[in-house]
């Protein structure tokens, strides 16, 4: 069987757990890692067998021995490591969020056609099993017309270290909103089935982190800026061509109850469904109310839940690709136009 030689170019906390999943694949050979951090590189290499070490991308890229490559760095790089790597010849899975606006997202999605090569967005909500599962049960008409989705993910105290790339708007673009909104967003469209939005309104705030409040543990990141200036709460309303509209709200510090709070709710006429517990709720013939728990809906698309191991068998011809590139850029012009909106205090029709 054909086995497809790795690099990873980025060493940071979720390469490491993405790394892993990818040498999970039986058609994976993991050959390189490349981070400007001696430590973070020698560490992920230490840990995964990997031989070659490079300082710098363009270096890996350059190795023939190489088919593919995972990226996972700050924002700011997304949009040009992608060109380089595609222009390489390399098929690329490229971490969240595409770029920093969608005029970057589109030049990569145009350099990828000329390329050749296979490039996908690696949103790995899409492949949970309850996700999986409630967009089967979408699309079996289980809840009638779906016209509202209330999307969240909220911390209480989870800024991924304050002082670092993810916190500083140059080399992030965002906060919140880029990194785990980003997830919500894009989950919920895909259940729905519909990436086509004809109006955003959106606010976004800063009141923990740059007051020293909110950090959380997450990454490896140096923290190297002194100013934090991104936000680390952000709120829109998104509305559909069909009429159906998508609230969200994503937190990385907040007043609540609980340390974390993470779902989708959908709303239809004949019944409504809460994504991640896999519950279904809906009135019976008599008017009694039901909440049913555990999905009966067959076989899942992608019994191995893992977005490393579909891109693998995308690039071996044994799975079609479940983000296309038209879906990423819809997702990218959404959290421009929140953006948009919160500085304007204005709705954005797309």
């Amino acid at each position: 069987m054909r086995t497809i030689r790795f690099g990873l170019i980025g060493a940071g906390s979720i390469a490491t757990i993405t790394a892993r999943e990818l040498r999970g694949h039986a058609n994976v050979e993991l050959r390189a890692v490349a981070d400007p951090s001696d430590t973070r590189r020698a560490a992920l290499a230490s840990s995964l067998e990997i031989g070659a070490c490079y300082a710098h991308a363009d270096e890996l890229l350059r190795d023939p021995e190489i088919d593919a490559v995972y990226i996972a760095v700050p924002n700011k790089l997304h949009a040009s490591l992608a060109s380089d790597a595609l222009t390489a010849g390399k098929h690329v899975l490229l971490d969240k969020p595409f770029a920093m606006s969608a005029v970057e997202a589109q030049q990569v999605t145009d350099t990828a056609a000329a390329s050749g090569k296979t490039l996908m967005l690696g949103m790995n909500q899409r492949f949970d099993a309850n996700v999986q599962r409630a967009k089967q049960m979408f699309e079996a008409g289980t809840l009638g017309d779906v016209y509202h989705a209330k999307a969240f993910w909220r911390r209480r105290s989870g800024i991924p270290r304050i002082g670092s790339w993810f916190t500083h708007k140059a080399t992030s673009g965002g906060g919140a909103l880029l990194d785990i909104g980003v997830h919500m967003l894009d989950t919920s469209l895909y259940v729905l089935g519909n990436f086509r939005p004809v109006s955003v309104t959106g606010a976004t705030y800063t009141r923990f982190g740059q007051r020293g409040l909110g950090d959380g543990d997450w990454g490896r990141s140096e923290r190297e800026h002194t100013k934090f200036d991104v936000d680390d709460f952000a709120t829109a309303l998104i509305r559909l061509d069909t009429g159906t509209t998508i609230s969200l709200d994503a937190a990385w510090a907040l007043h609540q109850p609980r340390g974390n709070e993470m779902g989708i709710y959908l709303y239809g006429e004949d019944a409504g469904l809460s994504v991640y517990e896999d519950l279904l709720y809906r009135q019976g013939e008599n008017g009694e109310y039901y909440s049913i728990e555990g999905s009966n809906i067959g076989e899942l698309r992608y019994p191995h839940c893992s977005r490393a191991h579909h891109f693998v068998n995308v690039l071996l011809g044994e799975e079609e690709p479940a983000v296309t590139l038209d879906e990423a850029l819809s997702v990218q012009r959404i959290l421009d136009a929140i953006y948009l909106s919160s500085r304007t205090g204005e709705e954005v029709r797309l």
